[in-house]
């Protein structure tokens, strides 16, 4: 089993068509001087230990040490060692408020935005635990199943935007039975963060709450915004616009709204932050995440790749060294062994 660790280097490779060009360039320059000094059978008799071979020779062995130092630099790696690796941790899952009310910019760069920022900051705390992540507006949506690729995870993370539920709203109730769904092995630590700016939910709530927390789902809540509030840029391009606006044609000023946050939070035995400061709510999941138990939920065989690199390292040096070492005049004994009938042509 292959893999390449540094495949942009094969790009590399373009100098040895350029080197050809330039060697071709170069016999065809010294093939006309020589002409123009005098007679081919005169030089050959002034210089008759000149190899009409070994120049070519040169030619390729310089190509082919330059073609291992080109795969040195891609480091082929093969997998030689099979382990078996056991996994210990909680499963998360994070749902991420996506409605239009979300992009007010009353926190920089945006609700939104935050709201990413803290889950790919918490992400990269995790250990080896296992997530999932869910948008939800009007309607709730899975967007990544449980995983423990965080690579993954993180793409799927910044292409979440506004569009990606068309109903408006906040439907909590439906992202927190989502979740509860989400989560496929009942023996694991669940763990629902919920990011929203609590605006415009709706109503019931409560009962998505209390399944959740009987089936041992813990719930912390994310605040996003301010209570003085902001607008909602319309964007074209990346450049705004305008603003919405209501039936009246007013700008519609859209508010931070804790209260419903809480209340989840104390229903669900779970916990609450207002995510004004990264850094703090980061570290406030991390301490909720630890006075939880570790369950193993995983045992995979994963190949330990080992670098193959240095192999074609001291091939390339080596064909380079040969290069050096190698002379255009003729070798002794294949002039000998007389393959291309030289002794007869020259009588």
């Amino acid at each position: 089993m292959w893999q390449i660790e540094e495949p942009k280097y094969f790009l590399a490779f373009i100098i040895l068509p350029i080197l050809l060009v330039v060697y071709v360039a170069h016999y065809i320059w010294k093939k006309r001087k020589q002409k123009e000094f005098g007679d081919q059978l005169i030089l050959q008799q002034l210089a008759p230990e000149s190899s009409f071979f070994k120049p070519f020779l040169k030619l390729f062995v310089v190509s082919l040490g330059i073609t291992f130092l080109i795969i040195a630099l891609v480091n082929p790696k093969v997998g030689t060692k099979i382990e078996t690796v056991k996994r210990e941790g909680v499963d998360v899952v994070f749902a991420i408020d996506v409605s239009k009310s979300m992009l007010a910019e009353d926190i920089a760069p945006s609700r939104l935005e935050r709201a990413k920022q803290i889950v790919s900051q918490i992400i990269n705390q995790l250990g080896s635990d296992r997530i999932g992540i869910i948008g939800y507006a009007g309607s709730a949506y899975s967007v990544l199943p449980i995983t423990t690729d965080y690579a993954v995870a993180k793409m799927y993370l910044q292409n979440m935007n506004t569009d990606m539920v068309s109903s408006q709203g906040t439907a909590i109730a439906e992202a927190i039975n989502l979740a509860a769904q989400s989560f496929d092995n009942p023996a694991t630590s669940k763990v629902l963060v919920l990011l929203s700016d609590g605006e415009d939910h709706e109503q019931g709530f409560e009962q998505a709450v209390l399944a959740a927390k009987d089936a041992g789902i813990k719930i912390i809540t994310i605040g996003l915004g301010t209570e003085k509030g902001g607008l909602i840029p319309i964007r074209y391009n990346g450049t705004i616009q305008s603003y919405k606006k209501d039936n009246a044609g007013e700008n519609v000023i859209t508010r931070f709204d804790p209260a419903t946050l809480k209340t989840i939070a104390e229903q669900g035995d779970g916990a609450y932050i207002y995510g004004g400061n990264t850094k703090d709510v980061v570290e406030f999941v991390k301490n909720e995440l630890n006075t939880l138990e570790k369950t193993e939920f995983e045992s995979q065989q994963i190949a330990d790749f080992e670098s193959q690199f240095q192999w074609f390292l001291f091939l390339g040096f080596l064909c380079l060294a040969i290069d050096v070492l190698l002379l255009e005049r003729k070798t002794a004994w294949v002039t000998k062994l007389n393959l291309f009938n030289e002794k007869n042509n020259e009588k």
